[in-house]
Formats: C-alpha cells, structure tokens, sequence
C-alpha cells in the first residue's frame, strides 16, 4: 500500500477526523491542520505529497493556500473539498493549479478514487518532467532556454495537472502545437487513456461531421456500417483539434452543443451517447479576426479558449536556434551514420539571419538538407539553404519553369509551397486554395 503522506486542512475537527481515518485505513500517511497559519507553519518544513483542501478556513481560504502552494511547489496536487453552493468558486480554484474538487458531503469510495488518480497523475507529471530536464529526446526536441516558452511549459503543465477539459493552443505552423498538446495529455490523470487528434483543414467539409461524431448504418450513401466517431473513440482522454479555425460554421454549431452538454449524436442517430473527453484546439490563425468576418462563432471561441497557451515563433526566440541546431545535427548525423560537423560562426550567423518562416520544422528540415548534400563531415551554408535560391527561369517567364504545360506549373507550384511552408501540407493547401488530397496527387506526380 502506498505511504504517500496527505496533507488535510479544514476548520472543522469531525471533517479531519472523518477524511484522516478513511485515508489512514488505506494506508497512506495523514497529517492534518485547522487554519491558514497552523498549515503555513507545517509547510515550512514537510511538503506532502498531496494537499486536500477545505475552500473556507477562518483566516482565509484554501484558494490562497493552493496558490501559495504551487508558486513553491507546482508538483503537489490539490483537491478541494466544497459546501452546497461553492461549486462556482471551486471550478475558478482550477485555473489556479487545483486538481479537482469534492462536494461536501462525501463518501469515502469517492473521496479515495480521486485521491489515487490525483497520487498516479503526480507520478507521471514528475516522471514527465524529469525526462523533459534531461537530454533531448526524439520528439522533446521544443525544449527551450527562452523565457517565453518557459512560460508556455509551465502553463502546460499546470493544465495538465488540473482537469481543465478545454484548452487552446495558438501559434504560427511549425511552432510546435501538436506536440504541446500531447505532451499535456501525457502530463495528465488521462495519459492511459487515448489520445486522438484530427486536422480539420485535412478532413472535406462533408466528412468531418461524421468523422467526429460518427454515423449510424445506413445514414447516408457508402455508411455500410455503424461507426463510432472521434469523440466516443477519445473518451476518457484527450481529443486534439488542429487547425480548429477552417472547420465550417455549421459543424461549430454541432461542436459547441457537445461540449456543452458532453454528449453526441451519431450522424443518422436518435440516441445520445455520453462523452467524458478534454478538447484541445489548435490554429495558426487570428481566431477573433475570424470572429469579426463571421467565419468562426464567437461562444465556441469562448468555450474552446478555457485556458489558452501562445506559442512564439522561433524568430521572436532566437537564443534557442543554435541549440536546436546542434540537436538536430547530432541525431540527424545518427540517422544518416554521418560525422557531426560542427557550427562554424559562419553557419550561427546564417541561421540568426533566416527569418524562419516554418520555424522550428523548417529548421529541422534545413539542417537535414544541408547535413545530406554538404561534403561528408561538414555542413555547408550553401547547401543549408540551397532551397531557398530560386531555380533560373527564362527572360518573361515570371519566375515560372516555362516553357511548360499547366501540369507542369501545378506541380511546381505544389513542391514550392511545400517547401516555403517547412512541410507542413495542410498550411500549403491552405496558401494553394486546394484540398489536402490533391496537394498529395500534384506531389506523387512530381516524384519521378
């Protein structure tokens, strides 16, 4: 039986009696106090393992207490405890760090359940963060000494250690929300539960409703069978939506009714289906610009952007480019069994000079270009930007590859977008005004 020691504050003796005694019979370590003072007193020298908190103490409330805890000690979770009517208060407790709540009274099966997932999200949040304080990894390559994204981590974290069930996460392509929105979902009480995502701008207009709520047998011509959707797929976990701005305004309607009501309807359905999901959404775009065109609804933006997380774009951070530089060389050194050229100062200042349109992903696909077609061993600053020369054209040609067919030029124009876009081929059928499937056609074709 775990020994985790449990931290009880509350004003009223039969309370901390009723709370030591149900944690104690379960073997954990239980110590207890009665005011905002007496507990200040404790933490000065035992920080516990996890803190249940009364919202009203005679000389202040648990809220202060949880705030001054987590300014100390972010890792330690918080559950409330609330009286009939405080419930307004608590769910504003939990965008300062609280774990969740509980309604007074309670029963012990309830309060224990919810000590045990706070205790297994506190393991993996400290588990998390110590993988992320050492050597880069694969994916963990956003890490960062700038301050601002420091900020982004840390918001990040106390996200996941809360149970916030919207979030929004806002920046250019490339910057690296995808992988925020993951690693808050690994951080999190759901990280065994699944994590699904979609890019909504990938999906056609036509599908994306059955793909997130599913449709029953029969509702519409090809559904030869029952599918469940996205949303009951991610139940229990987290459900990411990239590129949230380009979904259409009549499935936003749809959207914001299921994350109003946590339930769904099936395309071709009449039963409701129940869903216990975090949403996080995504978009490289002005959402309220959206707003004020009319193309995105103003109470979804709201209900989406709960908590919302700005990711700056490598040029506004370029202390890390060196960095994620010599990470990137290393591994990709490894993947190619090729020497790990060094950075010269001619090759940092090449890289400070880039304005980084794709940020960090077009750093990584930079440094690999450069690292393929420099001489063995070294890392050439023509070759690292080799792509960004335009290829010779003809006198009148307008920068085009004539003489060519209109194919020709189509495809041309596909790699090129591709390539200003740092990879990212939602962005690039974006900027083309075409659909992501036939991007990936014009791009087959171009592969000789």
């Amino acid at each position: 039986m775990s020994k985790a020691n449990i931290l009880v504050v509350d004003d009223q003796e039969s309370i901390r009696h009723f709370v030591s005694k149900a944690l104690s019979d379960e073997g954990y370590s239980v110590q207890t106090t009665g005011s905002l003072r007496e507990t200040r007193q404790v933490l000065e020298h035992d920080v516990p393992d996890l803190g249940i908190f009364d919202l009203k103490l005679p000389d202040g409330t648990g809220i202060e207490l949880l705030r001054e805890l987590k300014q100390a000690h972010p890792e330690v979770p918080v559950i409330l405890m609330t009286a009939f009517g405080e419930i307004e208060t608590a769910v504003e407790a939990m965008s300062a760090g609280a774990y969740w709540f509980v309604k007074k009274p309670f029963q012990n099966e309830e309060l224990l359940a919810l000590v045990a997932r706070a205790l297994e999200s506190q393991k993996m949040w400290l588990e998390l963060r110590r993988l992320r304080n050492s050597a880069f990894t694969d994916e963990d390559y956003l890490h960062s000494s700038s301050p601002r994204m420091q900020e982004c981590y840390a918001i990040a974290e106390q996200v996941a250690h809360g149970d916030t069930t919207s979030v929004l996460i806002e920046g250019e392509s490339g910057t690296g929300k995808e992988y925020f929105a993951n690693l808050i979902h690994r951080m999190s009480g759901r990280h065994d539960k699944p994590f699904v995502e979609i890019n909504c701008a990938a999906i056609p207009a036509t599908l994306l409703e059955s793909e997130l709520f599913g449709h029953e047998k029969g509702a519409f011509t090809g559904a030869i069978a029952t599918k469940p959707g996205l949303f009951e797929l991610a139940h229990g976990g987290t459900l990411f939506l990239d590129e949230i701005g380009t979904m259409p305004m009549e499935l936003q309607a749809k959207l914001l009714r299921a994350l109003e009501s946590r339930e769904i309807r099936r395309v071709g359905g009449q039963r409701t289906h129940h869903i216990e999901v975090r949403v996080i959404a995504a978009t490289h775009g002005d959402l309220r610009s959206a707003i004020t065109r009319g193309e995105f609804r103003e109470d979804l933006f709201y209900r989406l952007n709960v908590v919302s997380l700005t990711l700056p774009p490598l040029r506004e951070r370029l202390q890390d480019v060196e960095q994620l530089a010599e990470v990137f060389l290393e591994r990709l050194a490894a993947t190619y069994a090729l020497p790990v050229p060094p950075l010269t100062p001619a090759l940092r200042a090449a890289l400070h000079a880039h304005p980084w349109p794709g940020n960090v992903r077009e750093l990584r696909n930079t440094i690999e270009r450069g690292l393929v077609l420099s001489p063995r061993g070294s890392l050439d600053a023509d070759a690292l930007f080799a792509s960004d020369t335009p290829p010779t054209a003809p006198p009148g040609s307008g920068g085009l590859p004539f003489p060519a067919d209109l194919a020709a030029i189509s495809r041309a124009a596909a790699r090129a977008m591709v390539e200003f876009t740092g990879g990212n081929k939602s962005e690039a059928a974006r900027r083309l005004g075409i659909s992501r499937p036939r991007l990936n056609r014009l791009l087959d074709e171009s592969t000789p």
